[in-house]
């Protein structure tokens, strides 16, 4: 699994459907590749609700999304696994199947909310608009494989 943090001031997504929005956070493109497991969903989960991408009263990134009572706006992103080694078109094949990969988004967004901070998302396998206002910017790309941070 790839996850793309953003910490935002703000943070939108709308499909004519669904509208979500949040205020300061996290937004977060996640990626669910083919041999993504169940057990990078924990350890992704884990690593992105402990980590310390706020600044403390020093000016230190030293709090954590539940430490400022943030909020995750979590979009579905399976282009994070483009091929584009070949040719100008990417491919996907890297990417899991769609049912497969609705399922891992979900028990990732429930595995985010076990640690009681609040998930809105947008709507998986749907065009979407999304807004944001990045906040430093600070943006750092998480991945983990069989379970392992990489």
């Amino acid at each position: 699994m790839k996850i793309v943090v953003q910490r935002v001031k703000e943070a939108s997504v709308s499909n004519g459907t669904i509208d979500n929005q949040i205020k300061q956070g996290y937004c977060l493109l996640v990626g669910i590749g083919s041999e993504s497991t169940e057990a990078d969903i924990e350890a992704l989960a884990k690593k992105i609700v402990n980590a310390r991408l706020f600044e403390d009263e020093q000016g230190k990134l030293n709090l954590n999304i539940q430490q400022i009572e943030g909020e995750i706006l979590s979009i579905s992103q399976f282009t994070l696994y483009a091929d584009v080694r070949k040719g100008n078109r990417p491919g996907f094949s890297r990417s899991m199947p769609p049912e497969q990969a609705n399922e891992f988004y979900e028990k990732f967004n429930d595995a985010l909310r076990s640690y009681g901070v609040n998930v809105l998302t947008g709507e998986f396998g749907t065009d979407m608009l999304v807004n944001i206002a990045n906040d430093g910017p600070v943006t750092i790309i998480y991945e983990s494989q069989d379970g392992k941070i990489i």
